[in-house]
């Protein structure tokens, strides 16, 4: 007897932009202090396009180009990169505020060049950032799990198909939230280096320059008055000079 032929189950990518939410229509209370809705706006297009190479794929039944095009991968490409965008964006801003305020107080550039964010700070950011998603990286591995039984399924095995939907309904939904949580780290960024741009602010030249500068000569007319004034005796040269 011949094992029954196995038909692969066919492949139907839902609409994910409903579950996409605040990451479609932000709703906020105020803005952010850098502007990031493009990196929104483009992070929400990747996600719908990434969607639309799948639905691509499932009509031509093209079942690993459909699973690859929402894969773990591309859903996290998407999402890093907007991460190392804002990030990026970020630390330029407070380079920005940090060589303003040291203009306005001339600190010399030597100076604030050392002040200016460093490789590590920036890949710190970018760390920040990104710390809100694990719950993304979570719905991601589920995600991973279900494209795999979704891959094997057969046209009988209609609950492996709807596993693989509901994973990126929960997907689309959870990078909203990660995306929210990277407003509110951002939101603290701008607080954790608020202290840095006012000690750049209130900085004042040393000094101990103009002490050094003064001093010799502040000692030697106060010895040439007491000289003039007789309190001690001149030294043959200048005793000469003034005709003592």
């Amino acid at each position: 007897m011949s094992a029954p032929l196995k038909i692969p189950m066919p492949l139907r990518v839902p609409e994910l932009a409903p579950f996409l939410g605040r990451l479609l229509v932000p709703r906020r209370v105020g803005e952010p202090w850098i502007a990031v809705d493009d990196i929104r706006e483009e992070l929400a297009t990747r996600v719908i396009e990434l969607a639309g190479e799948a639905r691509g794929a499932a009509a031509r039944e093209q079942r690993d180009a459909v699973l690859e095009a929402l894969s773990r991968r591309a859903w996290l490409a998407a999402w890093e990169h907007a991460v190392r965008r804002t990030a990026e964006r970020a630390a330029r801003a407070l380079d920005d505020g940090i060589v303003r305020a040291a203009r306005r107080v001339r600190m010399p550039r030597r100076e604030w060049r050392r002040r200016i964010l460093s490789a590590g700070e920036r890949r710190a950011i970018v760390a920040r950032l990104g710390s809100g998603a694990e719950r993304f990286v979570a719905a991601l591995d589920a995600l991973a799990a279900a494209a795999a039984h979704a891959r094997e399924a057969s046209v009988l095995d209609k609950a492996a198909h709807a596993e693989w939907q509901d994973a990126l309904r929960a997907t689309a939904r959870v990078i909203e939230a990660a995306w929210l949580a990277l407003e509110d780290e951002l939101a603290l960024e701008a607080r954790r280096w608020a202290p840095e741009i006012d000690a750049v602010a209130s900085w004042r030249p040393p000094l101990w320059p103009l002490l050094l500068l003064w001093a010799p000569i502040a000692a030697a007319l106060i010895w040439l008055g007491l000289v003039l004034g007789g309190y001690i005796a001149a030294p043959l040269w200048l005793a000469v000079r003034l005709g003592f």
